[in-house]
């Protein structure tokens, strides 16, 4: 799972580093689940020492929680950019909102089995990492909520719209959508799956019956 820029200096090492115990991680946790996956495991997949590992996250939980906040933060990312790129070129909000859906597609197709763990751990409750991602959650979501109210500020949107609520049901139409995509409906082509999408926005949100 790479970032959006590239690290300087003496941080590129141990970015890459980071960087493959992310992918092993987030790999042998979706084939075996969290409590199953060894940190000699991982480092195996990953190609490093065990030791390595340890230098870089003092736990196998702090690896799991590190790779949630990243994996959180990059979706977040997309979304804002898609957002930004939308307004650059002269579109809607509605078109932002369109974007996005785009962009979360595209990402979940990218990290599927990221986000077929991030999906599981939002139910879970007995988690050190909770908090923690309960937070990255809510950029995302905020991402969302911020289009949201500049939609209906500029009258693109009804007054009358919940934004908060809007915008986590939004995040979650994406995210279960695109799992079912991937896991029962895989001969779709992401066109496909955002065109439908794209009509339920039109629909449901805007009120346009396109």
């Amino acid at each position: 799972m790479e970032r959006s820029s590239t690290p300087s200096g003496g941080s590129t090492r141990r970015e890459a580093t980071r960087q493959k115990l992310y992918e092993a991680a987030v790999t042998l946790i979706a084939e075996q689940g969290f409590s199953a996956t060894t940190v000699d495991e991982i480092a195996e997949r990953a190609g490093v020492a065990k030791g390595t590992v340890y230098y870089n996250f003092a736990s196998k939980s702090v690896l799991f929680e590190e790779l949630l906040r990243h994996g959180v933060e990059l979706l977040t990312a997309s979304l804002r950019e898609a957002a930004e790129r939308t307004d650059r070129d002269g579109g809607t909000k509605v078109d932002a909102l369109d974007a996005m859906i785009r962009a979360g597609l595209v990402f979940i197709s990218r990290y599927p089995a990221f986000t077929q763990l991030y999906v599981a751990e939002l139910w879970r409750t007995n988690r050190t990492w909770q908090s923690t991602l309960m937070v990255v959650r809510q950029q995302a979501v905020a991402v969302v909520e911020g289009v949201l109210r500049e939609a209906v500020a500029g009258g693109e949107l009804s007054d009358e719209i919940d934004v908060q609520l809007t915008a986590a049901a939004l995040v979650g139409m994406v995210l279960v959508a695109a799992l079912d995509w991937q896991s029962f409906q895989p001969e779709r082509s992401l066109d496909d799956v955002h065109s439908a999408l794209s009509r339920l926005l039109q629909g449901r949100v805007s009120g346009n019956n396109r």
